[in-house]
């Protein structure tokens, strides 16, 4: 016999102590896969505590001390993991953007005067940024590769307050007002879980992005499949030895790999620097016939990017 969806939301574990109405009601507001472990838990809180009758103010206490628990215990773990690391605070991790603009044609239309004008007000705050200590920025463009985009900033700090202030700036220049943003991904950099046995340095590579001086960069985001994250670490690590074993194979190609849970759409976020294309179309299509394939359930859109200077990646845009 199946179980609708509004007999899990009205869903009660079974009671050791007396609920008020108001207090029931709050926990069917709990995602009912965890409505039990809450329901547990707050009814230990008022057995340590003598209470009888759970109300909400109880459900309110039984919260906050819970909340308090979990923030000591992050405290402690960091201070373990600066312990760890000789007394040096741990590795700071990178906020990565990737922008994609496309242009208005009506600016293109605007007099000559007022383009050039809006064009270096743009410009002017990009080099600002890319003169700056606190950003890394490399631009580049798709003109004439893909329809849906024209132009895209790379971007890699410490503040993802930083990436709003640049955005809001470079809206307000005169070219700004006239361009759309197709797509835009947000991630961070982390260790990854899986070890790369034939080159171990990779893993240092991912807790901080240098970006290369490569001609092309390709780039797109994608998600996992839930069966992916249901298997042991085990398989899962026999699974990507496959997979780091054919990225090995493939020296001229370097991968950024980034993510993304809970902070945007994706789970991660790929970027491959390479100045050979050849190189990257072969190594994606033997990456398609390894076993980890199947467990992606998306990896689209994929961008081509042709690396340019500044200006030249503005002027690219044919105004």
């Amino acid at each position: 016999m199946s179980i609708d969806d509004k007999e899990l939301e009205d869903f009660m574990p079974a009671l050791d102590l007396e609920w008020t109405d108001e207090a029931q009601t709050r926990m069917k507001n709990v995602p009912f896969f965890v409505r039990k472990s809450v329901v547990r838990g707050i009814e230990q809180y008022a057995k340590d505590k003598n209470i009888a009758v759970v109300d909400d103010g109880v459900v309110s206490r039984a919260r906050q001390e819970r909340e308090g628990e979990a923030m000591e215990l992050a405290q402690k773990k960091r201070e373990e993991a600066q312990k760890a690391n000789g007394g040096e605070p741990p590795v700071q991790r990178q906020y990565v953007s990737f922008t994609f603009y496309k242009l208005d044609p009506a600016f293109r239309r605007l007099p000559q005067e007022e383009r050039d004008k809006g064009m270096k007000e743009f410009i002017d705050v990009l080099e600002e940024y890319d003169n700056s200590s606190d950003m890394i920025l490399l631009c580049y463009s798709m003109v004439g590769i893909r329809g849906d985009v024209d132009i895209m900033t790379w971007r890699i700090c410490y503040s993802m307050e930083e990436f709003q202030k640049m955005t809001t700036r470079l809206l307000q220049t005169g070219l700004g007002k006239y361009l759309n943003v197709p797509y835009t991904y947000l991630s961070m950099t982390k260790r990854s879980m899986y070890m790369d046995f034939i080159n171990p340095e990779h893993e240092e590579d991912r807790t901080h992005i240098i970006p290369g001086k490569a001609k092309y960069l390709f780039i797109y985001p994608f998600v996992k499949t839930r069966e992916w994250y249901l298997l042991t670490q085990f398989t899962r690590q026999g699974i990507m030895d496959e997979h780091i074993y054919i990225g090995n194979k493939y020296p001229s190609v370097k991968l950024n790999t980034t993510y993304s849970f809970g902070i945007d759409d994706y789970e991660f976020v790929v970027a491959f620097e390479s100045d050979s294309p050849d190189d990257f179309l072969d190594l994606v299509q033997e990456l398609r016939e390894t076993e980890g394939s199947r467990y992606v359930k998306e990896d689209t859109p994929i961008f081509t990017c042709i690396a340019m200077s500044i200006e030249d990646t503005v002027k690219s845009l044919g105004c």
